[in-house]
């Protein structure tokens, strides 16, 4: 069988470390068979199978599924600790936040990525024929670290795929061409297992750092989106798009549909073209997503630059399409334009995505994004679960079956043990940040996500005068707060030193408001963050957010929301998951991206806030009231809801609408 996985696989035969990982029934401590049933169906003609390609991938393996390994991995893997900027300035100097958890495997920046991860999981857990591609980013993102007075400074991010548990070379290259020289690209591959480790997707990763490349060639590869040079940005495009099509042909996989998980792979068309001879035809085995609103994240290109990397018959090609804006080519238009299939990820996102490009708006549907339950679901609060399959259903086989956790709501006993199950949540969370003396009493809420200017990362913090009379009156506040912002950005870096100096205004009233400002926000942080704060604040400036995922991992926590009405939120509305505060554009208009609504929406949001932390404490320490409290209300609601924000119904989706495979729920034979 170890034979077989190899011959399948790919994987280079003559790394010796793979001896060591690789036996006759284990891959890094997990079962070969399923990835044997997975790649056999990938290399059979007469199988229906898909490729999803995504510049990045965020699967959390420190918080999901980890390998071993008995080789020794690279300390350079691992993370021990990171420093903290908060209130209480002595703890920041004398104590870091420490912990030892393997780094997850840097190849994402943020929210796209880590949906793109929880698709593929989901996609192993309905055994679906499908084979992830994505770029193997040999550093990474960035390693960020906050310096008073200047904010976010960013320092370059280094690891070692060779150790890295999983990951595993491959023997198999591929050559592509960019402007003047031939790329040598080497392929890597990481399996993704399904939550019971019966079924698994591939996850095929390019590299170019390699020695027989010149320079310019081997740093492709380096960092995620950098963004200071245009024809790198369009060299890594390039590798992503007609890169991702040559390395499933070098695999042999047998692709019906390449799908693509937002515009940096439009250049697919290209080499699909070349297969399928015409454009017709090669839109048949396109499907794409589209992810954002918000005009900078939709690649545009000169056409003189992009023929500089592209020869003139590929270039021709695209500029054939309706992608042409003069002397500029845009990639979202170039992906709605030779694709069988149109998505937008939310159902405002539908609407605003149909405004900004009405050519194409009666071909671009709607399925809603979602979250993988068993990456982000905390143990205490599946064990709540689980005591209540009889009412809920078989949860862990169909995630949509937490709907039925609405049928609990009159349940004393239920409404009990999710609150001790959560409250089991914060005394660990207060735990791990024992030295800024967090406590388990006081009320805490949490602003965590990608740091970008229409999320409006300081809005808690923008009247600081509300914020402490809040604190003073009603009870303490404990506000926990955790985001990157892309180092080109500096608008959105602005923001980051706005939030410091804030939080170093507060130091006087430590007593009323902690605050605490972690650094490198990443999926284990997630994962501790969305199952322990008592309060989710979700505060973008409608509609500019496409959907967001971080509120949908703390529903599943049972963790309420203090949310404007964007993205994922305006179809949650009126299922009671929290409260809706703040400015909503008019029907049938975008609005400007540049006009925050602060003062406005700061307003709303410390009226909402006021409210709801007497709510917290009314609940906390009123035993009659306990039972009656609206606050349990909205924890039992966010589970139910959660029932629908999950990748299990949204990858459904996607097979019912654009992929076409069928799915068995046969294990593989471990014979």
């Amino acid at each position: 069988m170890r034979q077989t996985l190899f011959n399948l696989s790919g994987a280079d035969a003559a790394d010796a470390r793979l001896e060591k990982d690789i036996s006759e029934k284990n891959f890094f401590g997990f079962p070969i068979p399923p990835i044997i049933a997975a790649e056999e169906k990938l290399l059979n003609p007469q199988n229906r199978s898909v490729a999803y390609l995504s510049m990045e991938f965020g699967l959390a393996p420190s918080v999901y599924n980890p390998f071993s390994s008995a080789s020794p991995t690279n300390n350079i893997n691992r993370i021990k600790k990171h420093e903290i900027f908060s209130n209480l300035k002595d703890m920041d100097y004398y104590h870091s936040f420490e912990f030892e958890e393997l780094l997850d495997l840097p190849i994402y920046s943020g929210g796209l990525g880590v949906l793109a991860g929880d698709a593929l999981k989901s996609s192993a857990d309905l055994n679906l024929s499908v084979a992830g591609v994505g770029i193997l980013w040999n550093k990474g993102y960035f390693k960020q670290n906050f310096w008073f007075k200047y904010g976010q400074v960013p320092e370059e991010a280094n690891w070692d795929p060779k150790t890295y548990p999983g990951l595993i070379p491959l023997d198999k290259y591929i050559k592509i061409n960019l402007g003047n020289f031939e790329a040598k690209i080497k392929l890597w591959k990481y399996y993704v297992y399904s939550y019971d480790k019966r079924f698994v997707v591939p996850l095929v990763l390019m590299d170019s750092n390699l020695k027989e490349n010149p320079k310019e060639v081997r740093s492709l590869t380096d960092q995620l989106y950098r963004s200071d040079n245009q024809l790198i940005k369009i060299a890594q495009r390039t590798l992503l798009g007609i890169g991702a099509v040559k390395a499933l042909d070098c695999l042999g996989y047998k692709i019906d549909l390449y799908h693509l998980n937002e515009g940096h792979a439009a250049l697919a068309y290209i080499e699909l073209y070349k297969k399928y001879a015409s454009k017709e035809e090669a839109s048949k085995h396109i499907a794409y997503t589209c992810h954002t609103p918000v005009e900078a994240g939709h690649d545009r290109f000169h056409k003189n630059d992009l023929a500089k990397v592209l020869n003139k018959e590929d270039l021709q090609k695209i500029l054939s399409t309706t992608a042409v804006e003069g002397d500029v080519i845009n990639l979202t238009k170039l992906a709605m334009d030779t694709t069988s299939f149109i998505n937008a990820v939310a159902q405002k996102h539908g609407e605003i995505t149909r405004l900004q490009f009405p050519k194409f708006k009666e071909r671009i549907k709607t399925i809603t994004n979602g979250v993988h339950t068993f990456t982000w679901i905390s143990d205490p609060i599946a064990k709540v679960l689980d005591k209540y399959r009889k009412t809920i259903g078989d949860w862990q086989k169909d995630p949509e079956n937490l709907k039925q956790v609405a049928e609990l709501q009159a349940s004393q006993h239920f409404k009990y043990d999710l609150w001790k199950a959560h409250q089991e949540n914060k005394k660990n969370l207060c735990k791990i940040l024992k030295y800024w003396l967090l406590e388990e009493s006081v009320f805490t809420l949490c602003w965590a996500r990608r740091i970008a200017s229409y999320k409006r990362p300081s809005l808690i913090l923008h009247d600081l005068k509300k914020l402490i009379e809040i604190a003073k009156t009603i009870g303490p506040i404990q506000i926990i707060l955790a985001g990157k912002a892309h180092p080109a950005d500096n608008l959105s870096s602005t923001h980051i030193k706005e939030m410091l100096n804030k939080i170093d205004e507060l130091t006087t009233y430590r007593d009323q408001i902690k605050v605490i400002f972690l650094e490198n926000y990443d999926t284990y942080i997630a994962k501790l963050l969305v199952s322990s704060v008592d309060l989710w604040l979700n505060n973008p400036l409608p509609p500019f957010e496409a959907s967001g995922t971080s509120g949908m991992k703390a529903i599943l926590n049972g963790v309420p929301q203090l949310t404007t009405l964007d993205g994922w939120v305006v179809e949650a509305k009126d299922w009671g998951i929290g409260r809706i505060f703040g400015y909503t554009p008019p029907p049938g208009q975008i609005g400007n991206e540049q006009d925050q609504k602060l003062e406005e929406d700061s307003s709303a949001l410390y009226k909402n806030l006021s409210d709801i932390t007497a709510l917290y404490y009314k609940t906390l320490y009123e035993k009659e009231y306990f039972y009656k409290s609206e606050w349990l209300q909205m924890m039992v609601n966010s589970i139910a809801a959660a029932g629908y924000f999950n990748t299990n119904r949204m990858i459904s989706e996607y097979n019912k609408n654009a992929w076409g495979l069928t799915s068995s729920s046969s294990p593989a034979n471990p014979n």
